[in-house]
């Protein structure tokens, strides 16, 4: 193992009923006065929200609704939470969903801690976070991972600029995880967590960086179980044991044990946050339309790295023999395990179709910043190499 420094505070409920548990929880880490922060009507048609509030009002905590995030959080949203949690007074946030909503929710505590700045600027690396209102989660859907993670991405709905931000205060002090709350979960959502578990996995595996076996190990089975839970999950949504595989993957998959010992890639994430950003497209789509194409323009980087990925995920031999030829199928299958649960793997098979080789520049000089930044580490990415994965996938 190479150095690393592992930091994930987050306190895990996980199992049956486990969203009982969350007054106590909040009063636990420090909060009297909540804003809870969740997408659509599930989580109302489901009576979960009516659960937590009844809970709250048992305990004499105090709260506020605050619905209506996007699938991709947006910035003017995130702006009226930061607004009315300072209006309420909200000394805790939380978040009850997946993703957008937990995203959003790290956004409005980060924002009501720092009144006297702008949100966005933390996202475009202007302002140092230094501190943060507390953030807990109910967990419904797994897909993100971002329950347990140090991440957070929101979308500057005025410009259509996708941006992630890294930081310990995006790290939620519980994550309640009961996989009975993802069984109304639509298939497509679901196909959409399957590809967002696998591809946080496979965007830190490939790596330049070697003699990292715990962590290769604990990446690939993470991969493995996915393969095989996500998919009964899509034909039984009710099959418990699944159901509880895919949730536990999602949270380890992005809590940083995937990534220790070295850098994180993240290419194919950077790149598909240009198209969810402008397009307004799935964020889990974009990252299966990108990844055969980025594998296929990264393949002659390390093309051992890729059999091993092979081998160990996918069971594929014959590396003895011919490593390129291991390695293309294990990129192959990954390809068709996609296609195999109704996910893109080009853009013609997503929403907004084959685009233009200028709309495709367009994109790849904002993914570079505009030339201030190579994009990823196992292949540094330029903006040509940047377009040519565009290209490659624009089909």
């Amino acid at each position: 193992m190479q150095s690393f420094v592992f930091y994930a505070p987050t306190e895990i409920v996980f199992g049956r009923n486990a969203e009982e548990n969350t007054a106590e929880l909040i009063k636990k880490h420090g909060g009297s006065r909540v804003l809870i922060v969740y997408g659509g009507e599930s989580c109302i048609k489901s009576g979960l929200l009516a659960k937590l509030e009844n809970q709250l009002e048992s305990q004499n905590i105090g709260y506020k609704l605050y619905g209506g995030v996007k699938p991709n959080p947006v910035l003017s949203h995130t702006r009226e939470g930061i607004r009315r949690a300072l209006d309420f007074g909200a000394d805790f946030i939380l978040a009850v969903g997946g993703g957008s909503p937990m995203d959003e929710a790290k956004g409005i505590a980060h924002g009501a801690a720092n009144p006297g700045t702008d949100v966005w600027k933390f996202w475009r690396q202007e302002t140092k976070l230094t501190k943060s209102l507390p953030v807990g989660v109910v967990l419904t859907i797994s897909i993100s991972g971002s329950e347990t993670s140090g991440s957070a991405v929101i979308t500057d709905d005025a410009t259509g600029e996708k941006r992630g931000l890294n930081s310990d205060f995006n790290r939620a002090k519980f994550a309640v995880m009961n996989p009975e709350l993802t069984y109304s979960v639509p298939k497509f959502q679901i196909s959409c967590g399957i590809v967002d578990i696998l591809m946080h996995s496979l965007d830190k595996y490939f790596t330049r960086s070697e003699n990292n076996g715990v962590t290769d190990e604990l990446a690939a089975a993470i991969m493995r179980i996915i393969i095989k839970c996500g998919p009964e999950v899509l034909k039984n949504p009710g099959d418990y044991n699944a159901a509880s595989e895919m949730m536990w993957c999602g949270s380890l998959s992005h809590n940083g044990l995937t990534t220790l010992g070295r850098p994180v890639d993240f290419s194919v994430h950077a790149l598909g946050l240009e198209l969810s950003g402008r397009f307004d497209t799935p964020h889990a789509a974009t990252l299966s339309a990108l990844w055969g194409s980025w594998a296929e323009h990264c393949l002659d980087v390390n093309p051992a790295r890729f059999a091993k990925y092979a081998k160990d995920v996918w069971g594929i031999g014959g590396g003895e023999n011919n490593i390129e030829a291991q390695a293309k199928s294990g990129i192959e299958r990954t390809v068709e395990f996609f296609k195999s649960i109704n996910m893109p793997t080009c853009f013609s098979e997503l929403e907004f179709g084959v685009q233009s080789d200028e709309v495709l520049m367009e994109l790849a000089d904002s993914c570079v910043f505009y030339g201030k930044r190579l994009v990823g580490n196992f292949k540094p990415l330029d903006r040509d190499e940047v377009f040519a994965v565009y290209k490659k996938a624009n089909r």
